[in-house]
């Protein structure tokens, strides 16, 4: 089977490096034009629309101000005239151990649930409304293991933003698919990125690998060929659904 994605714009938020990288270039080999939505990592979002060609074209937003989604989703629009797919890919991953100062506790909370959730949720704002209009849409949100099984202490902000971020997309299945507007959830556990690399460095990697079924943890590799099959339409009547990627480490 062939997933021909020829046509369709779609916007992958925190797309520079990682998973988001992974999933950039899996859509435009299927035929995507991917609108690269990046916050610090110009040269290389730059870089990578070049290489994966398509027309496809990078975006700056800062969306620890979860606010910036609702200009980046319009100047998406008014480059494209269109969007068919949004990607809630962008998030952070900090370690905020719960004997750390509140004043400290309360920012790393705050800026995690602002990027993973708040943003997710103003720019899934701003794709139903437009999606509406168009006569239907899909958004595809990056969640994580933590959503359903729960996280590490130092870790309470990533469980509860991925955690909201699942409720999210279930309501927009939920009420809007008579719009013709799906939602899904990609649920990944340990991927090998930079942000993993953070938690390895302080912890090591045995504790990651101790919970594989697998013998080797997922790459963005591994995440990628799952956004482009839900992109193409073929998992329509899965809406709502939440498709586990972890290696065997959490089965539901």
């Amino acid at each position: 089977m062939r997933i021909d994605l020829k046509g369709q714009v779609i916007l992958v938020t925190g797309a520079p490096g990682g998973i988001g990288e992974a999933i950039v270039r899996k859509l435009a080999e299927c035929g995507a034009t991917v609108a690269l939505h990046y916050n610090q990592k110009a040269g290389l979002a730059n870089r990578l629309a070049v290489e994966v060609g398509n027309d496809s074209k990078p975006f700056h937003a800062d969306l620890s101000e979860p606010a910036r989604g609702v200009p980046l989703f319009r100047e998406v629009l008014d480059a494209y005239e269109k969007v068919d797919t949004l990607v809630n890919n962008a998030g952070v991953y900090l370690r905020s151990p719960n004997d750390k100062d509140l004043n400290g506790w309360l920012a790393d909370w705050n800026r995690t649930i602002a990027v993973n959730l708040t943003a997710a949720g103003v720019l899934s704002r701003e794709a139903v409304n437009y999606f509406k209009r168009a006569g239907g849409g899909r958004i595809i949100h990056i969640a994580s293991r933590a959503a359903f099984r729960g996280d590490y202490e130092e870790y309470f902000a990533y469980a509860a933003s991925k955690g909201g971020m699942v409720a999210l997309s279930k309501t927009i299945a939920r009420t809007c698919g008579k719009y013709n507007v799906k939602s899904f959830v990609i649920a990944p556990g340990f991927v090998r990125t930079p942000i993993v690399d953070e938690y390895i460095k302080q912890h090591g990697d045995e504790s990651i690998m101790k919970d594989l079924a697998l013998s080797e943890m997922t790459r963005p590799e591994d995440v990628a060929p799952a956004v482009a099959f839900l992109a193409s339409g073929l998992m329509d009547h899965a809406t709502g659904c939440s498709i586990d990627i972890n290696a065997g480490s959490y089965m539901r």
